[in-house]
């Protein structure tokens, strides 16, 4: 039956039903209701952020610290200003401790508490600040598809989010004002700890307070604490001897209860020997690695060489630590390790940023083939778990060059599963990225080819869902050196293409050209069409952004026919995307639907609903160009029905934006578009 369309849509409200083949559509108050009816998908949970460490029982003293804090804390809420305080002090001072406990007690901010520990997160003395503002910003109940990319407009988001109820922020282990500066509160409070005065932060307007180690008397009473004893000498011996710092009289009182035979003398005249202050640190922490057992020293010693800060249960089976959770158990209760806060399943925990170093000089202390061994083992685990990932996050039905893992996920998880599922997957990628990336350096470096580009093809996942574009250039650029060097011309290619594709979604054109340039060089050196097909799909992006049309429609094209000569169903229905968004943007709407239309019709007969969604918005403006506005606003309604069921949150705004377009004319649906809009926005966290 030929196609019979209405009048347009009207304020006035008058109907545009029309009828093609079996499809009816149907006036514009119907599909208000139906766009009224669309379910949310479930946003983050909306949870009050509490993020500083708890505070411990085992504390003295520093009530004119606490006090000091408490009194900026109220001038600040009274001036309705947000302000930066910074407590500076050796390692083990206590700094950590002392704004948890004083944040236990500060109740004025609704916004929550956010707290980042940039010892583990830096890398060759850099810390990437956008990283933790996506990290504050999920924490706020912001979703991970609606984070920003750059990093000016995530911290403009910040701002504004916490501009609405005062907020504290807790910066841990600060090395320069610039590291966060860009994390202040609109609203609320920053306090940072640095072992180095920031006198830059000071001439901002930041309170400066010093933190001293803890006096003789203060000191004795924390012995106290752990050890009821009325032998003051030689408690006050002991403070001594630690320098007052806190850390150092800890692990000593665990060392203790260890060692319950033993009186505070004699323990002091076993310890106290050679220099004491912060020299004592090291003799403390001998000390203590010295009574653990020996699953609990393989798993510091396993510290000491990881390329990254924090490590998982699973990680440390893998890497021969038996017993890896009452190892794990038995560092925390040293004070030398510490759980860290994460998003993702498995419980993550790292070394105190004092015991780190001493860990690494342990370390060195094995013998090079042992050391070496130990770090092939974790790289093993990291290549097959990333891929493991990769397959959760992108389906198996991607194009791969390397092999399926030898150990089943199963295998790699040991007791707690690492990811079940595809937002489970790229969190647990998004939680290790520090480690993975510092983990490709050191396999660069040892000239671990293989373990490089497959980890790098893995990565993809991440590096593309999670817009971080800069990382993905790094470790490409490492990809791309060590699968020359290994002879694998097509993996090149891979990592070229991938690079590519980092450059263009940060609009740098001309680089992402030069990349794909040198990547057709290599094909005359494999054999796989697909590689050909994915160079081609890039290049094509590329010339679409730029407005080359044409160019970007004939490389599609190519694309499309290396697909099918593969009979590979999923890359013609991607390809053919790809055709009919060139050709739409080439002005040609009426053959980009045609086009459109045949990949529907596959996608609905391999049940590709990721694609089908893609294509229905993309059908939705080629219908509207053609003037087609009844079956235009059914195609984007149904793409939005369809994210609303397949919970993708990006593309329900998406549908929703192309929707409210068309309904532009319309006030009802117009309407009913920009109040579920904002009902998302709201839901993603991103406005009030």
């Amino acid at each position: 039956m030929g196609e019979r369309e209405g009048g347009r849509v009207g304020e006035s409200g008058s109907t545009y039903n029309s009828i093609s083949g079996n499809a009816t559509f149907f006036g514009p108050v119907v599909m208000a209701e139906r766009v009224g009816s669309l379910t949310l998908p479930p946003g983050p949970p909306q949870v009050t952020p509490r993020q500083v460490p708890v505070s411990t029982p085992q504390f003295v003293n520093r009530t004119a610290e606490l006090g000091r804090l408490d009194s900026v804390a109220r001038a600040l809420r009274t001036a309705r200003t947000p302000g930066v305080v910074v407590l500076t002090g050796l390692g083990g001072v206590g700094k950590t401790a002392l704004v948890a406990r004083w944040a236990a007690g500060a109740l004025d901010y609704p916004g929550g508490h956010l707290y980042v520990n940039l010892a583990g997160r830096r890398q060759d003395g850099a810390v990437d600040v956008g990283d933790v503002l996506a990290l504050f910003l999920r924490a706020l109940g912001v979703h991970p598809d609606f984070v920003p990319a750059e990093v000016d407009e995530r911290a403009a988001l910040f701002r504004s989010i916490t501009a609405r109820q005062d907020t504290l922020v807790v910066v841990d282990n600060v090395w320069q004002a610039a590291e966060i500066r860009p994390l202040v509160p609109a609203s609320g409070l920053l306090v940072a700890t640095s072992r180095t005065r920031l006198s830059g932060l000071a001439r901002d307007g930041a309170v400066l307070i010093d933190l001293d180690p803890l006096n003789e008397t203060a000191g004795v009473e924390l012995v106290h604490r752990w050890r009821d004893t009325d032998a003051d000498g030689a408690a006050a011996e002991l403070v001594r001897f630690c320098g007052g710092l806190p850390l150092a009289l800890g692990v000593v009182g665990d060392w203790l209860d260890e060692h319950s035979h033993l009186g505070l003398s004699d323990a002091v005249a076993e310890l106290c020997v050679g220099e004491g202050g912060i020299e004592a640190v090291t003799t403390v922490l001998d000390m203590m690695y010295g009574s653990l057992p020996e699953s609990a020293r393989l798993l510091y010693r396993l510290f000491g060489l990881l390329p990254g800060t924090t490590a998982t249960g699973s990680l440390a089976t893998a890497a021969g630590v038996p017993e890896a959770g009452r190892a794990v158990a038995r560092l925390i209760s040293a004070r030398s390790a510490e759980v860290v806060e994460s998003l993702d399943r498995p419980v993550r925990f790292q070394l105190h940023d004092v015991a780190r170093p001493h860990a690494r000089k342990v370390a060195q202390g094995l013998p090079e083939a042992e050391r070496t061994a130990v770090l092939r083992d974790v790289a093993a685990y990291y290549v097959e778990a990333a891929a493991h990932a990769d397959v959760h996050v992108l389906g198996a039905g991607r194009f791969r060059l390397q092999s399926p893992p030898e150990r089943s996920l199963a295998e790699l998880s040991g007791r707690e599963a690492l990811f079940t599922d595809k937002a489970e997957a790229i969190e647990w990628l998004d939680a290790e990225r520090g480690n993975l990336l510092a983990l490709l350096r050191v396999a660069a470096e040892q000239q671990w080819d293989d373990t490089v580009w497959q980890l790098c093809e893995s990565l993809w996942a991440l590096y593309h869902s999670r817009k971080h574009h800069l990382e993905s250039i790094e470790a490409h650029t490492l990809g791309i050196t060590a699968s020359r060097r290994c002879g694998r011309p097509d993996a090149e290619i891979r990592m070229r293409n991938q690079l590519a594709r980092a450059h263009y979604e940060l609009g740098a054109y001309d680089e992402a050209h030069q990349v794909l340039d040198a990547a057709g060089e290599l094909l005359d050196r494999v054999t796989d069409a697909r590689l050909s097909g994915v160079l081609w799909e890039t290049r094509g992006l590329v010339f679409l952004a730029e407005g080359a049309y044409e160019d970007a429609h004939a490389l599609f094209l190519k694309a499309l026919e290396a697909n099918a000569s593969l009979n590979d169903t999923h890359g013609i229905v991607v390809q053919s995307y790809n055709v009919g968004q060139a050709l739409l943007a080439a002005g040609r709407a009426q053959e980009a639907l045609g086009v459109l239309d045949e990949a529907r019709a596959t996608a609905v007969g391999e049940n590709n609903t990721g694609m089908l969604l893609r294509l229905d918005i993309v059908r939705a403006k080629a219908l509207h160009a053609l003037g087609r506005f009844g079956p235009a606003i059914e195609a984007a309604v149904s793409a939005a029905e369809q994210a609303s069921a397949s919970r993708q949150h990006a593309k329900f705004d998406q549908a929703l934006g192309v929707l409210a377009e068309l309904a532009a004319s319309d006030a009802t649906l117009r309407a009913a578009c920009e109040a579920k809009l904002g009902e998302l926005r709201r839901n993603v966290g991103v406005r009030p």
